[in-house]
């Protein structure tokens, strides 16, 4: 009895500093998160801004009005809002279109492709530029957004296919049956069965596309060559001086401006992200 006593009186302390342990690492994932962003909101809005996190003497606008100019904000922002509009289109309409076959027919080949296409997302983008912007020379598609947009998408398509063959797996194969029972083509059932379905999984392959796109540097650094042309991503550096000097303030700003797309995308869509599949009452009857 004195032994069971302690040995219940030990596992409560136990499981309490494992808890205690667990909210502490948890607290300090978030710290490192937020001080990052905390930062990025104090320095848009004081006028001598450093790498301290610090709240401003005399808060300031000075920093957005230096920004918000054609050359350095409207004119970027277009371009990135263009090459990346245009590289998600892409990417979800042949992922769609990809995915669909991959997840209602079965064969011996599905897997090995499925693992192919898995492969070709671990190749890092570096290795593959040099080919790549030899073939642009040659087909006359160097520092252009379409020939950019053409290989972003293409870059981003293996992981799409991966994402979307997994929400279209979810949609049950019963409801197809009866659209094409009604006379429906394998296209119409895509795109006015399926897809309206699993709208919240479209929503995330979406999202997810569009967020990589929009923070890759390195495709349209090497692609585009007029200074009229390059996205926002790109002309971050001219926040970066000679000699190691940065304009702090106005790289927090222009942060903050480059990031408000993003977040305006997953606002408008958070909505069919949080509905989940409408599945339950139509397969009912």
């Amino acid at each position: 009895m004195p032994s069971s006593r302690v040995g219940g009186g030990r596992l409560p302390n136990r499981h309490r500093r494992g808890r205690l342990a667990a909210d502490g690492a948890l607290l300090l994932t978030a710290a490192a998160f937020a001080l990052p962003l905390l930062w990025l909101v104090l320095a848009s809005v004081d006028g001598e801004a450093d790498l301290r996190v610090r709240a401003p003497a005399s808060p300031t606008t000075d920093n957005y009005a230096a920004v918000l100019t054609d050359e350095i904000t409207f004119t970027p922002m277009l371009n990135s809002l263009i090459l990346c509009g245009g590289a998600t289109l892409l990417t979800v309409v042949c992922a769609a279109l990809a995915a669909y076959p991959l997840s209602r027919y079965r064969s011996r080949l599905t897997r090995p492709y499925l693992l192919t296409i898995l492969f070709t997302t671990c190749l890092p983008i570096t290795a593959v530029m040099v080919p790549v912007y030899g073939l642009f020379v040659q087909v006359d598609l160097v520092d252009t957004l379409h020939g950019t947009a053409l290989f972003l998408a293409t870059s981003q398509l293996p992981f799409s296919i991966w994402l979307m063959k997994n929400f279209m797996d979810g949609v049950p194969t019963v409801l197809e049956e009866a659209a094409r029972t009604d006379g429906a083509s394998g296209l119409q059932t895509l795109t006015r069965v399926v897809l309206p379905l699993m709208g919240p999984g479209l929503a995330v392959v979406t999202i997810y596309t569009f967020i990589q796109l929009w923070g890759n540097f390195f495709v349209p650094f090497m692609l585009l060559l007029t200074p009229e042309q390059l996205p926002a991503s790109v002309s971050v550096f001219t926040f970066f001086g000679n000699y190691g000097s940065v304009i702090y303030g106005q790289l927090a700003a222009f942060s903050i401006l480059y990031s408000a797309p993003v977040l305006v995308l997953y606002v408008l869509i958070s909505r069919r992200l949080g509905g989940g599949f409408a599945l339950g009452g139509a397969v009912k009857g």
